[in-house]
């Protein structure tokens, strides 16, 4: 249990670890070294550099200038170095241990032989005006909070400890974000309505929550694959075993026409509605069964869009005419586009006859040819009426299958909530986009994206 837990866990404490160790071996290796380099060679060398580089900053501005000299090697020498003048007190006014105090005492009778070897850590920096300071590093007085805080001196095991840190840390986000990545790849495609998708044979030999979310989302879409297969297969049987009897009724209907001799009339013509109707319900449902199944998919060519949409104009002119409308055409231009003609024309139109349906008498239902501003090589064809809308909640639900708005179900004139679910189908499964919006002065706009054919 909780194995992911423990990765995270142990990973963060041994980077933290690691870390930690790596400067305080630096710090510490660097603070036994520097107080051992008393009698060392390249110390005094080191000292006699400070001491000429002291020399040059006090004939150069004097005591202030010294002053500032010190302060900055102060800050970035490890080795406590103080300026000592004849009366024991230190330069920047410091607290100068008894022991440097002493040892200056002992070798005061000394000085001068000390002097006549060369530069010494005991070496007197003069200034101007006759006054002199005896430069003495404090050896003993180095700690690691000094070591730490000086920044020439832990850079280096700093930018080592950082970078073997950033390493493990940088494995342990690529062990864990990557099967995390595939996980959200694979759900992107199962939200566009590909269920073939699986992760855990990705997941390798990983034996962690992880893995275990992997083999859960694959059941799951094993499961909806399934389902929405049977589905499917149901629509499409029940669609096909329909038609028979629908035939058959059709049939009955008018052989009880030739013996009802006119006095059943009424009632048979709204039997025949009905079958209409029931005819028209098992057309939409075949359609959509064809389209989520893919088929067709592979039968593309090159439309001309304005061709089409000006031959669906003349088609829904007659329509338009018995609801007391009209359907204009704007903004026509010359563009093409990669699809199933008739599957296109078949989409557009059930948007067009939804348009028809619900405008209002005197009214016009506008088709608009834009082009797009956000998507390149793409046109937007825009289907607006004039009718009362829909309720804002219901928009991202208009293109659902068997959805309708609750004015259009209590009307005689609602259909069955296929048409513009098989318009998103078809839509869809050329790489295009359907939206609707409602219009600010009143009605609904159906916004279709496609991509516009290459040259």
């Amino acid at each position: 249990m909780h194995r992911l837990f423990w990765k995270i866990f142990l990973s963060f404490w041994l980077t933290l670890i690691i870390f930690s160790a790596l400067v305080m071996f630096a710090a510490s290796s660097y603070l036994e070294h520097t107080r051992t380099q008393q009698d060392i060679g390249s110390m005094r060398v080191r000292l006699s550099e400070y001491f000429n580089q002291g020399q040059a900053a006090a004939k150069q501005n004097g005591i202030e200038g010294l002053k500032e000299w010190l302060e900055n090697l102060d800050r970035s020498e490890a080795i406590p170095i103080f300026l000592i003048d004849e009366a024991g007190q230190d330069v920047l006014e410091r607290e100068i241990p008894a022991y440097i105090i002493a040892r200056l005492d002992r070798r005061r009778e000394h000085a001068e032989r000390m002097e006549r070897k060369g530069p010494s850590h005991l070496q007197r920096i003069r200034l101007a005006g006759g006054s002199a300071y005896r430069m003495v590093p404090d050896f003993q007085s180095i700690t690691l909070r000094r070591v730490l805080q000086r920044p020439r001196v832990i850079a280096l095991p700093v930018a080592v400890a950082a970078l073997v840190s950033a390493l493990i840390c940088l494995l342990l986000s690529r062990y864990l974000t990557f099967p995390l990545e595939r996980l959200r790849r694979a759900t992107q495609h199962i939200a566009a309505g590909d269920l073939t998708q699986r992760v855990a044979p990705s997941m390798g030999n990983r034996r962690d929550e992880i893995a275990d979310l992997a083999g859960a989302f694959d059941t799951m879409a094993e499961r909806l694959e399934k389902v929405f297969g049977a589905q499917r297969q149901l629509l499409s049987d029940a669609s096909h075993e329909l038609r028979s009897p629908l035939a058959r009724l059709q049939v009955a209907l008018g052989l009880a026409r030739q013996r009802s001799n006119g006095r059943a009339e009424q009632e048979l013509d709204r039997i025949e509605t009905e079958i209409e109707r029931l005819n028209e319900l098992i057309g939409q449902l075949l359609e959509l069964s064809r389209l989520e199944a893919g088929v067709d998919v592979a039968h593309i060519e090159k439309v001309d869009m304005r061709e089409l949409l000006e031959g669906l104009i003349d088609d829904a002119q007659f329509e338009a005419e018995s609801k007391g409308c009209e359907v204009k055409l704007k903004n026509a231009f010359s563009a093409s586009v990669k699809a199933n003609a008739r599957l296109l024309h078949s989409a557009i139109e059930n948007v067009v006859r939804n348009a028809i349906k619900y405008t209002k008498p005197d009214t016009a239902v506008e088709i608009t040819m834009l082009a797009d501003r956000d998507i390149p090589d793409s046109i937007i064809i825009k289907v607006r009426d004039h009718g009362p809308g829909v309720p804002e909640k219901m928009l991202p639900h208009l293109f659902e299958s068997f959805m309708r708005v609750e004015e259009a179900r209590d009307s005689l004139s609602g259909g069955h909530g296929l048409g513009l679910a098989i318009a998103d189908r078809a839509i869809r499964l050329y790489g295009g986009e359907i939206v609707a919006q409602n219009e600010p002065d009143g009605g609904l706009s159906i916004l279709i994206r496609l991509q516009l054919a290459a040259n």
